[in-house]
């Protein structure tokens, strides 16, 4: 399966890094989301993505927004992740995959690293935007953007 735009996200769950079971019905349908996948804790490049999501976590708070990140790191690495970054949003582990699979995130550099895709998803639980770029800034940018299209 892969999702398309103007596809509605279809319920999933999986551990956050704190351990508990995320249930996505907990946000989807309720409120914007912002769904980034990344290849990898603690690389130059998704550190980068993720402080930046950090820093702007609040404008997206103010516009009603969630900020969800996915990789396939175990729970314990998103733990010490977000601990060491101060992330103060959830990061889910996907270390079999389905999460990649069901949203049809691709493998980039002749299949070697996982993508690094984001989905910008309505309040009705709709794929609005789906931006695929290897360039972790500009991911921040481009959801900023759609978010405040979607709510102003």
């Amino acid at each position: 399966m892969s999702l398309k735009i103007g596809d509605i996200v279809p319920n999933f769950t999986a551990k956050d890094n704190h351990g508990e079971v995320f249930e996505s019905q907990s946000v989807l349908g309720r409120k914007p989301l912002v769904i980034y996948f990344y290849p990898k804790d603690n690389t130059p490049g998704c550190t980068t993505e993720a402080c930046s999501f950090r820093d702007q976590y609040e404008d997206f708070k103010d516009l009603g927004a969630e900020v969800i990140g996915i990789s396939s790191d175990t729970v314990k690495s998103h733990h010490k992740f977000a601990n060491k970054h101060q992330l103060p949003f959830i990061l889910l582990s996907d270390q079999d995959k389905k999460l990649r699979h069901l949203f049809g995130v691709r493998n980039t550099l002749f299949g070697l690293l996982p993508g690094r895709v984001t989905y910008i998803i309505d309040k009705n639980g709709v794929v609005i935007l789906i931006f695929d770029s290897m360039n972790a800034a500009k991911h921040i940018q481009k959801a900023m953007e759609t978010i405040k299209e979607l709510v102003l």
